[in-house]
């Protein structure tokens, strides 16, 4: 009997699923892992902790892994290593998570499929494959658009005194005021690009007030000025979207989209559930 773990991984949280036929979808979760950003110990480690493996599931026959920074064979390499040492599965497929994606929102369908999660990407897909991807510069020189990215614009409105005094006590509240400390952790800790999207907690809270929706307006702009825009296919294929400041900020979208008289498909949180529904037609 075939059977089928499955995960789709953002820089911040990772989704998986165990699927088997004739039996419900087991779920779980873990941190994020970037093979940019975090080491081979750390991704270990981090597995030991979150997502121990009985050997009873160990028989496993696939593991199908879709991830942020997984679309490089060097990191594909890398990622598979990790994985077959913790799950003891021999059988590993590692491609980025733009697949996953795309897998999920178009199915054997064409489309243009965009990313915003802590990071940001798109590409147009031609219902089998990806045959076109605008490259990511990443969370130092990229992302826009990605919560990575409209944190960066929290941060600055926050230290270079443009909030008004509502903003910037709500951001002394949840974030403090020591811009020192924000700076230590931004350089000197662990995964900077989840520290950035966390800031994007402001905005969620404070929707309606003129800065927060000049940021996420701008933000998503910039997006589809460096990524939408720059594909010919956007132009007369639906966009579809995936990711938490997707979901989070769908109605920025379809503005956008209006304005630039694009049409707008699903927007979704995660594509697990279009994966299990994928991967459950294999089991049949």
């Amino acid at each position: 009997m075939a059977s089928y773990l499955i995960a789709d991984s953002g820089s911040t949280k990772t989704d998986w699923c165990l699927l088997r036929k004739g039996k419900k979808p087991v779920r779980f979760s873990t941190q994020g892992i970037n093979p940019y950003i975090q080491s081979g110990e750390f991704i270990s480690d981090m597995l030991k902790n979150e997502l121990p493996w009985p050997a009873e599931k160990a028989s496993v026959d696939y593991l199908h892994y879709f991830g942020a920074g997984a679309a490089n064979p060097q990191k594909q390499s890398f990622l598979k290593a990790i994985l077959r040492g913790h799950f003891g599965i021999k059988k590993i497929e590692v491609r980025g998570d733009m697949l996953a994606a795309c897998r999920a929102l178009c199915g054997d369908k064409p489309g243009v499929v965009c990313i915003l999660g802590t990071g940001s990407a798109s590409c147009y897909y031609n219902g089998k494959k990806i045959q076109e991807q605008k490259p990511s510069l990443g969370y130092i020189a990229g992302d826009e658009g990605g919560g990575n990215y409209i944190g960066k614009r929290i941060l600055q409105y926050y230290a270079y005194e443009t909030f008004d005094q509502e903003l910037r006590a709500a951001f002394e509240m949840r974030f403090g005021n020591d811009i020192r400390e924000i700076v230590n952790r931004l350089y000197h800790q662990p995964n900077p690009n989840r520290y950035l999207a966390s800031f994007v907690t402001l905005i969620k809270e404070n929707r309606g007030h003129y800065m927060v929706e000049n940021i996420i307006e701008d933000c998503l702009n910039d997006f589809f000025h460096t990524s939408i825009l720059k594909h010919r296919h956007t132009w007369n294929l639906p966009l579809y979207f995936s990711g938490s400041v997707a979901y989070e900020f769908k109605d920025v979208l379809e503005n956008l989209c209006q304005q630039y008289e694009l049409e707008i498909g699903n927007v979704i949180k995660s594509p697990m559930e279009g994966m299990i529904r994928y991967y459950k037609k294999l089991l049949n």
